[in-house]
């Protein structure tokens, strides 16, 4: 009996675990807070990756210890919702912020449609599909800000590109989940790995970052956006703009 009872103590205590797991990204948050604020951006821009790391395999853990089944009273969904907020909206627009690449007298209102506009993309009912897609622009913020920390283009341009990509977060069109649309999910991972691989090469050459290598990382965004949308334009109309059972609602 008592080794019976430590089995379901260790199966009772491993999803608490996991929810602890995921809510460690928002102490990584604040860490990177703290390092912006000292203006050591690559240190808070390499703690956005450890978010990501948790980010990606917090659900994995979540379902091997069938968080949902033994922790029925803790979502685990909106606890992650809360935490990517913070890690893929409000600390990259802070370094962004802080580290000046924002036009004087506007950073605030950039900023504010940026918070604004993800935070209406997080409380979306359909921001994800049940088939693995994510329903406008997903919150890549922190990827958005390291490119522009990196490459150093210009403050007005900057704006623009944020604003322009807030805006698109209300525009219906669906983009592949990397890890999980399962429409060429190998060629996605692949070309993800080798990506990922690239950046945190970009992130170790801070501030000194080729411009050649910022070029050829781009592939993937680009590879991102035109399969995203191929996909979505090659399906039929009725259930792109809001018709039949699987339309985007």
């Amino acid at each position: 009996m008592p080794q019976v009872n430590e089995t379901v103590a260790k199966s009772t205590a491993l999803p608490w675990l996991v929810h602890a797991y995921t809510a460690s990204g928002a102490v990584l948050a604040f860490m990177a807070v703290l390092g912006a604020f000292q203006d050591r951006f690559r240190y808070a821009f390499l703690l956005l990756v450890a978010t990501t790391v948790v980010d990606a395999t917090d659900g994995l853990l979540a379902r091997y210890a069938r968080v949902k089944e033994l922790t029925p009273g803790l979502d685990g969904a909106r606890l992650d919702d809360i935490v990517d907020y913070l890690t893929f909206v409000f600390v990259p627009l802070l370094i962004l912020f802080r580290a000046g690449h924002l036009p004087a007298g506007w950073e605030v209102p950039v900023s504010a449609a940026v918070l604004l506009s993800s935070a209406y993309g997080f409380a979306s009912l359909d921001a994800k599909t049940d088939d693995h897609y994510f329903t406008g622009f997903p919150s890549y913020w922190n990827i958005v800000a390291l490119y522009i920390h990196a490459s150093r283009t210009p403050p007005v341009f900057n704006a623009v590109l944020l604003v322009v990509l807030a805006v698109l977060v209300f525009v219906r069109i669906r983009y592949i989940y990397p890890s999980r649309t399962p429409v060429l999910l190998r060629t996605t991972n692949a070309l993800g790995v080798l990506w990922a691989a690239m950046m945190l090469s970009v992130l170790w050459m801070l501030p000194d970052v080729p411009r050649s290598l910022l070029i050829v990382s781009l592939f993937f965004p680009v590879y991102y956006t035109v399969v995203s949308f191929w996909l979505h334009f090659s399906r039929p109309a009725a259930r792109r703009v809001g018709f039949g059972p699987d339309a985007v609602r």
